[in-house]
C-alpha cells in the first residue's frame, strides 16, 4: 500500500515535456492521464486503508471481547469445578476407608455427609456442563459473525476496485483512442520529418528559422582581467537589431544547458575586424558602444563565413554581402498547375477511386510503385493521352497507383492547395480554442482562398469525407486521412525546423474540413470575430480585482506552460469607443502588457461570445469592410473593457471527453442576472492571492455563492470560511 501511493505521488507530480508552442487534444489528454492514473490509485489504496481500520472494529475487538467475558468465566468455573471435583472424590476416598465396625450412629452421619456432597457436586458440575454448552454455542455466532463481518469489509474493498474500474472503464476507452491518433501522427509525419532533416542538413541557410534580429548567434566575447591574470574568452548568445543598432548578449555555458547570468545591452557605435597579427586569434573583430564612450570588445566568431555575416549585420568593414536579410528561395515549379487540366486529373482519379476501390484497406495509405506512378502522372498531364485514359475500367492502373498520382499532382502544384499565405492562419486555430470556434475560424479562412483552391479543395474534402464514410471497410478513418493529406495539402514557405513542429497541427486543419464538410463548403462564414483563441494549457486567469494592494501580482495561478501569441504593437485592431462599457459585470479582460492577447473562457457547450451578429449584451464587434484583417487580429480581438487582455483557454478534462471542459455559466449571451444563494462546483484548482479569496481543489462545493461587487468574482462558502471565487472557475449548480 505504501508502494502503491508512493507511486501514484509521483504519477500526479509528473510532466510532459513537449517541444513545440501547443499540444493537439489528444496530447493535452494523455498528459492529463497520469494524475487520473495518480487518483486510481489513490482512491483504491483509501479504500483499502478504510479496510484495514475496519479490522480492529469488525474482527479484533469482538473476539477480544468473547475471550475476556465468555472464555474468562468458563475458566472461573472449570477451576471451581476442578476444586469441588477434588473434594468430592477425597471424601468419598475417605468415607469408603471407614471400618464397618463403627458406630452405627457414626456410620449414618457420614453417609449423609456423602449423600450431600455428592448432591452439592452434581449441581455445580450440571452448572459446568451448561456453562461449557453455551460456549460452545456462543463460538458459532460471536466468532463467526465478526468474521463475516470481516470477509465483508474485503468484499467492500474490492467491490468498490470493481467500480473504480467500470467508472475507469469509458476513460481508458477514450484514452486509448487519444494514444492511437498521437501514435498514427507519430508515424504518418515521420517521414515528412525525416525529408525536411535531409532537406535542412543539406542547405542549413536555406532553411534558418525567421528571426526578427537581423543577426543571432553564438559569439566568444574578451573578458580582460587584472595582469597577471590576462584575460578570458566567455561564450555568448548575441541578437542584433539593424534599424535600432542595439546588441543584446547573455552569458552561455553549454555543459549546464543555460545562461550563467543576466544579459548586457547596448547600443552600436562601430564595429571593425581584427586582423591575426594584432590579435592570436582567429574570426575576430572590434565593436564600439555608443553609450560606453572608451569601451571596445573583442568577439571572436566560430568561422569565417560567421564573421564576414556579422560585420555585414553589424556594418563592419570588410563587408562582402550586398545584402544580409536572407531571402527566401521559391519553390522549384513543377509541371503540374491549378488549371482546367489540373481538375481533369483529379476528377478522374476520384471518380475511378469512388468506382473501383471506395473500401480498399489503406486507400491512401498504400503507396503504388513509383515508376508506375510517374508515367501514370505523366499520362495524366498530357492533354491528348489523358482524354483516352479510362482509369474507371481499366485493369493496367492499380487503385494504389491512381491514388498515388492523385497526392503527387497535389504535391506538385507551385503553391500548396491551402497556400503559404494563410498557413500559419490555418495552424493558429488548431492549436486551441474550443471545438466549435476551430470550425468557425478554418470556415472563415477557407473562403479567403482563391476561387480556384476553394473549388479544388471542396471537390477533394467531399472525396474524402465519403472515405472517411468507409472507413469500417478500408480502416481509413478521419484522423488516417488527416495524417496523409495534412502535409499534402499544406505546407510552410520557408521549412525550418520550427515547421516539424507544425505537421501534427496541419493534419488536425484536414480532420476538421472532413469532418465539417458540408458547413465549410456549402455554408458562408459569420462575418463577424468569432471566438477568440489563445494558445494556453492553464486554466483561465481569475478577473481583475478593482482594489489591489501595492506588488499585488495581476495573474492565477501560475501556469505551468503560457503560450498565448503575441501582438505587435501595429497587430492589435482599434474598437470604436463607444462600443467599449466600463464597470461592466461581465467583464473578461484583466489589464497586461500590450503585447498579450484577448482570448475568451473556452468550453464546448458554453455559449460563443460573439455568435449571432457577433453580440454580447451590450458588445459589439465589427470587421474592418476595406481589408482582411491578418488571422492574429482575426482570432484575438482586444478586450472591449482594456486595450488587450490575457484569458487562457480551459485545459482538457481529465475523463470522459477529449475537448476542453466547459465552465458552463460564466459567458452568457445576455448580461447576467444577479446570484443569490446558490451552489456552485469548483471545475479548477485555485490558490488564494489575498486573504479575502478562497483556496480550493476541484470538485470543492460552494455554499451561499452570490454576485460579488467585485467584477467576474463570486462571493461563497467553503468550509465555514466566506471568501471571493473567481466566477470562471466554478460552475453553478
Amino acid at each position: 500500500s505504501a508502494a502503491q501511493r508512493k507511486f501514484a505521488h509521483s504519477l500526479r507530480d509528473f510532466k510532459f515535456e513537449f517541444i513545440g508552442d501547443a499540444e493537439t487534444d489528444d496530447e493535452r489528454c494523455i498528459d492529463a492521464s497520469l494524475r487520473e492514473f495518480s487518483n486510481f490509485l489513490k482512491n483504491l489504496e483509501e479504500q483499502r486503508e478504510i479496510m484495514a481500520l475496519s479490522v480492529t472494529e469488525t474482527l479484533i475487538k469482538p473476539l477480544e471481547k468473547f475471550r475476556k467475558e465468555q472464555l474468562g468465566a468458563v475458566k472461573e468455573e472449570k477451576k471451581k469445578f476442578d476444586k469441588e471435583t477434588e473434594k468430592n472424590y477425597s471424601l468419598i476416598d475417605k468415607h469408603l476407608n471407614l471400618s464397618a465396625k463403627k458406630k452405627d450412629s457414626h456410620l449414618q452421619e457420614a453417609d449423609l455427609q456423602v449423600e450431600q456432597n455428592r448432591q452439592h457436586f452434581y449441581e455445580l458440575s450440571l452448572e459446568y456442563v451448561c456453562k461449557l454448552q453455551e460456549i460452545q454455542e456462543r463460538k458459532k455466532f460471536e466468532f463467526v459473525e465478526p468474521m463475516l463481518s470481516f470477509f465483508q469489509g474485503m468484499f467492500t474493498f474490492y467491490h468498490q476496485g470493481h467500480e473504480l474500474a467500470k467508472d475507469f472503464n469509458h476513460y481508458k476507452m477514450e484514452l486509448q483512442i487519444n494514444i492511437q491518433n498521437t501514435r498514427n501522427r507519430f508515424e504518418g509525419t515521420r517521414s515528412e520529418v525525416e525529408e525536411l532533416m535531409n532537406k535542412i542538413r543539406q542547405n542549413p541557410k536555406d532553411h534558418k528559422r525567421a528571426s526578427q534580429f537581423t543577426e543571432e548567434g553564438y559569439l566568444y566575447v574578451q573578458e580582460k582581467r587584472p595582469a597577471p591574470f590576462g584575460s578570458s574568452w566567455v561564450k555568448h548568445y548575441c541578437m542584433y537589431r539593424k534599424a535600432a543598432k542595439k546588441f543584446n548578449m547573455i552569458p552561455f555555458e553549454h555543459r549546464s544547458g543555460g545562461k550563467l547570468g543576466d544579459g548586457e545591452v547596448f547600443f552600436l557605435k562601430d564595429c571593425t575586424k581584427r586582423h591575426t597579427d594584432s590579435i592570436d586569434r582567429r574570426f575576430c573583430f572590434d565593436i564600439e558602444a555608443a553609450d560606453r564612450p572608451g569601451v571596445s570588445l573583442t568577439m571572436q566568431a566560430f568561422s569565417e563565413e560567421e564573421r564576414k555575416q556579422w560585420l555585414e549585420a553589424l556594418g563592419g568593414k570588410e563587408a562582402l554581402f550586398p545584402s544580409f536579410n536572407r531571402a527566401i528561395l521559391p519553390r522549384p515549379e513543377g509541371s503540374a498547375q491549378l488549371d482546367k487540366m489540373g481538375f481533369t486529373i483529379l476528377r478522374k482519379c476520384i471518380s475511378a477511386v469512388e468506382t473501383r476501390g471506395i473500401n480498399d484497406q489503406g486507400l491512401y495509405r498504400v503507396v503504388g510503385v513509383s515508376s508506375k506512378v510517374q508515367r501514370l502522372l505523366s499520362m495524366l498531364m498530357d492533354v491528348k493521352t489523358c482524354s483516352e485514359l479510362d482509369l474507371e475500367n481499366s485493369i493496367d492502373w492499380e487503385v494504389k497507383t491512381i491514388t498515388s498520382a492523385l497526392k503527387q499532382y497535389l504535391r506538385s502544384l507551385p503553391e500548396p492547395l491551402m497556400t503559404y499565405e494563410l498557413h500559419g492562419d490555418f495552424i493558429v486555430p488548431a492549436k486551441s480554442g474550443s471545438p466549435e470556434s476551430r470550425v468557425n475560424a478554418i470556415h472563415f479562412l477557407v473562403h479567403k482562398l482563391p476561387e480556384k483552391n476553394k473549388e479544388m479543395l471542396d471537390i477533394l474534402v467531399k472525396h474524402l469525407t465519403n472515405v472517411s464514410n468507409h472507413s469500417k471497410q478500408n480502416l481509413m478513418t478521419v484522423a488516417n486521412l488527416g495524417v496523409v493529406f495534412g502535409p499534402t495539402l499544406m505546407r510552410p514557405q520557408e521549412e525550418t525546423v520550427a515547421a516539424i513542429m507544425d505537421l501534427k497541427f496541419q493534419n488536425i486543419v484536414v480532420e476538421i474540413l472532413i469532418e465539417n464538410h458540408e458547413k465549410i463548403f456549402r455554408t458562408s462564414p459569420d462575418t463577424t470575430f468569432p471566438e477568440p483563441i489563445c494558445l494556453s494549457t492553464s486554466p483561465p486567469n481569475a478577473p481583475p480585482r478593482q482594489s489591489k494592494r501595492p506588488g499585488q501580482r495581476t495573474k492565477r495561478p501560475v501556469a505551468v506552460y503560457n503560450l498565448c501569441l503575441e501582438l505587435e504593437d501595429g497587430d492589435s485592431p482599434n474598437l470604436p469607443k463607444e462600443d467599449t462599457p466600463t464597470g461592466s459585470q461581465d467583464s473578461l479582460s484583466s489589464p497586461l502588457p500590450t503585447t498579450a492577447t484577448a482570448c475568451g473562457p473556452p468550453g464546448p457547450e458554453r455559449n460563443h461570445l460573439l455568435a449571432d451578429g457577433g453580440s454580447c449584451g451590450d458588445w459589439t464587434f465589427t470587421t474592418p469592410s476595406q481589408t482582411r484583417p491578418s488571422m492574429v487580429q482575426w482570432l484575438n480581438p482586444q478586450s472591449p473593457t482594456t486595450p488587450s487582455s490575457n484569458l487562457a483557454v480551459t485545459p482538457p478534462s481529465p475523463r470522459r471527453s477529449p475537448f476542453p471542459i466547459s465552465p458552463a455559466t460564466t459567458i452568457m449571451d445576455k448580461p447576467p442576472e444577479s446570484i443569490v444563494n446558490r451552489k456552485a462546483r469548483a471545475v479548477y484548482p485555485c490558490e488564494a492571492e489575498h486573504s479575502s479569496e478562497l483556496s480550493f481543489e476541484i470538485g470543492a462545493i460552494f455554499e451561499d455563492v452570490q454576485t460579488s461587487r467585485e467584477p467576474g468574482w463570486l462571493e461563497g462558502t467553503l468550509n465555514g470560511k466566506r471568501g471571493l471565487i473567481p466566477q470562471n472557475y466554478v460552475k453553478l449548480l
